[in-house]
């Protein structure tokens, strides 16, 4: 129990009473400088880490859409049905003596 009352003599020192409110103030703003205002903030940070997330999502969307793509265009490059059925549902030509019946 003498130790616990050693311990906070320092600060029962008059001459060492206003040392613990500026550690307490200097603290805060280092704190407040650290996650608001610096360039490398946390909220900077945050903001970055999402951003990643975003674009790999992205990144994988497009990748999938490119390999559907890629099955599409080796489709089309074996076939030559499959290149007439691609331009009649996409670009609406008909060969000569077809009907063409067009509905939205």
């Amino acid at each position: 129990m003498a130790q616990n009352k050693d311990r906070w003599r320092f600060l029962r020192n008059p001459d060492h009473f206003y040392f613990l409110p500026f550690v307490i103030v200097a603290t805060s703003i280092v704190a407040l400088w650290l996650l608001f205002i610096s360039h490398s903030s946390v909220l900077n940070w945050v903001k970055a880490t999402v951003e990643v997330k975003r674009q790999e999502k992205e990144m994988a969307r497009l990748n999938a859409e490119m390999d559907q793509m890629d099955r599409e265009i080796e489709n089309l490059s074996q076939n030559r049905d499959s290149i007439e059925a691609y331009a009649r549902e996409h670009y609406r030509f008909a060969a000569p003596g077809d009907d063409v019946y067009i509905i939205e």
